[in-house]
C-alpha cells in the first residue's frame, strides 16, 4: 500500500508515528512494521470516552511487543472548541517528542476518505484550485516534515487489510456524531460517493496535485527565531497561499475571513495571535505583541526603515529579527 518512493526515504529516518488504536493508524503501523520502517508512536488520552483507557494500554502492549516506544499524554478536560483544542493539543505533544528527541518525520494516518472530504468542506465553503488540493502527502513543518503514507488509500481498503490479517483496532464513536461537520460530510457525501466512484477519484487528485505544481509558486522562506519572511510573488493570490501555509505549519488554520483581510489590507493581525505585513518586496509573519515602551533609538530606528508600527512590538523583544528586517529593507 505504500509507495515504494515513501518506503525508501522513511526507512533511512527518524520517525513518531501519531497513533489512536483506530483503524487507520493501527494500519499505518503494522504497514510501517512489514516495510521494516522504524518508529516511534505517541497517543493522547482525551479522557472523553472509558474505551480511551482501553487504547491506551494496546498502544503500550504494542511497543512492548514489537520493541518500539510508545509515548502518551493525558490532555487536560476540554470545555469548549473540541475538535479544535484536541488538535492543539496533539500537535502540541507531537511537536514537544520531536524536538526533545530529535525526530525527522511526524507520520500520520490521513487517507483518501479525509482528503475528499475536506476538499468536499473547502468546496462548499468556496476555496480555489489550490485549497482543493487540500493534504499532501508531505508537507514541511517548522523543524520536522509531516508525513501521509496513506493519502491514497480508500478507508475500505484499510479496513480489508485488518480483517484479512486479523489486527485488532479500536472504533471511535464519536466518529458517527453528526454534530461535528466533517462527520456529516463524511458519512452523506464523501463515502458514498468513494464506494461509487472510488477509481476515478483518485484519479483525480492525480490530476490536482499535478496541477497545483504549475498553479503555486514555491518561494525560499526565511526564519529567524519567531519571524518568518518570504519575498513577494507576481500574485497575491499565490502569496496568501503561502502565508496560510505557513500559519498552518504553526497549527493555524486561517479563516475565510482572515484570507479576505489579506487581500485588503497589508498589515492584518491574524487569529489575534500572528501579524502578517507586506513591507518593500517582503512578506513578515511573526508573533503580534503590542508596543510599549520601547526605547527612543529604537523607535527612531524603526521610523527610519519604515517598520509598520504593528510589527515593532515582536521586533522589540527579537535584536535576531531587527538584524534581518534591517537588512532586507535598508
Amino acid at each position: 500500500m505504500l509507495h515504494n518512493k515513501t518506503k525508501t526515504q522513511l526507512q533511512k529516518t527518524k520517525n513518531l508515528l501519531a497513533f489512536s488504536a483506530g483503524g487507520d493508524s493501527t494500519a499505518l503501523l503494522f504497514l510501517l512494521l512489514e516495510n521494516n520502517i522504524a518508529f516511534d508512536i505517541a497517543i493522547v488520552d482525551y479522557g472523553e470516552r472509558q474505551q480511551s483507557k482501553e487504547e491506551v494500554a494496546y498502544a503500550k502492549a504494542l511497543a512492548k511487543q514489537y520493541g518500539f516506544t510508545c509515548k502518551v499524554h493525558q490532555a487536560k478536560k476540554i470545555t469548549n472548541n473540541f475538535e479544535a483544542t484536541a488538535r492543539k493539543i496533539r500537535y502540541d505533544f507531537f511537536e514537544s517528542l520531536i524536538q526533545e528527541h530529535h525526530y525527522e518525520t511526524l507520520l500520520t494516518a490521513h487517507h483518501l476518505g479525509d482528503r475528499f472530504e475536506w476538499m468536499l468542506m473547502q468546496f462548499c465553503k468556496g476555496a480555489g484550485c489550490a485549497e482543493l488540493a487540500g493534504m499532501q502527502e508531505k508537507t514541511q513543518r517548522s523543524g520536522y516534515l509531516l508525513y501521509r503514507p496513506l493519502l491514497h488509500v480508500s478507508k475500505q481498503e484499510l479496513l480489508e487489510y485488518l480483517h484479512k490479517n486479523s489486527i485488532t483496532y479500536f472504533e471511535d464513536t464519536s466518529n458517527f456524531d453528526e454534530k461535528y461537520t466533517r462527520n456529516t460530510f463524511r458519512h452523506n457525501y464523501a463515502q458514498p460517493l468513494l464506494e461509487k466512484y472510488l477509481r476515478g477519484i483518485k484519479k483525480s487528485f492525480e490530476y490536482i496535485d499535478a496541477d497545483k505544481e504549475h498553479l503555486i509558486q514555491e518561494t525560499p522562506l526565511q526564519k529567524i527565531n519567531e519571524l518568518a519572511c518570504f519575498k513577494k510573488t507576481p500574485t497575491q493570490r499565490n502569496d496568501i497561499y503561502l502565508i496560510d501555509k505557513y500559519l498552518k505549519s504553526r497549527n493555524h488554520l486561517m479563516s475565510a475571513a482572515e484570507k479576505k483581510l489579506l487581500q485588503e489590507k497589508q498589515t492584518a493581525v491574524i487569529g489575534r495571535k500572528y501579524l502578517v505585513t507586506t513591507m518593500k518586496d517582503y512578506i513578515f509573519i511573526a508573533p503580534f505583541i503590542e508596543a510599549k515602551n520601547m526605547p527612543k533609538d529604537f523607535k527612531e530606528k524603526m521610523r527610519l526603515l519604515h517598520v509598520t508600527p504593528k510589527l515593532r512590538g515582536y521586533l522589540a523583544t527579537d535584536p535576531d529579527a531587527v538584524a534581518l528586517v534591517s537588512l532586507l529593507l535598508a
